[in-house]
């Protein structure tokens, strides 16, 4: 069985995606999402990914609510930059972010967090280093984006996947 499906909630996953981006349901869609579902995951057996081991199920979902908050309020402060209802307070610009973090999955993680959040972009990670170089749309100077990643999605991403 793990020769057809070897990650099977990867192939359930892929099926399901498939079939709502492409609904109506029809015969052939139905194939298609089977073949997706089979294929990929078989592809991925070859790549050999690691197992991800989350260690603390509790803080993934406090981390979640804290992303989804976080966006909520970035969608608001970019609307407002953008819409021109905070004039003469926008100042772009990049920030080096020191990280601890080497986990490849919590690097995959606040890479997405970042560049999920509007307003950030993360551009480059140097992995000897272990600096981060992100944009923001409203760099505030001093230290705080170090202070707000470090504490509000590193030290968390940490406890999950070290």
């Amino acid at each position: 069985m793990t020769r057809l499906l070897p990650y099977p909630w990867l192939s359930l996953g892929l099926a399901l995606t498939w079939l709502l981006l492409n609904a109506p349901l029809t015969p052939g869609s139905a194939v298609l999402a089977l073949l997706v579902g089979l294929a990929v995951p078989a592809v991925m057996r070859a790549l050999r990914p690691p197992a991800v081991r989350v260690r603390a199920p509790g803080t993934l979902v406090r981390l979640a609510g804290l992303v989804v908050y976080d966006m909520v309020r970035s969608n608001i402060d970019v609307a407002r930059i953008i819409l021109g209802l905070r004039r003469g307070e926008r100042r772009t610009g990049f920030v080096t972010i020191p990280l601890d973090l080497r986990d490849p999955f919590g690097l995959a993680a606040l890479s997405i967090i970042l560049t999920g959040t509007p307003g950030t972009l993360w551009v480059q990670y140097d992995s000897q280093s272990g600096s981060l170089l992100l944009h923001v749309l409203d760099e505030t100077g001093g230290d705080e984006w170090v202070r707000r990643v470090k504490g509000r999605y590193e030290r968390p991403l940490m406890t999950i996947f070290s």
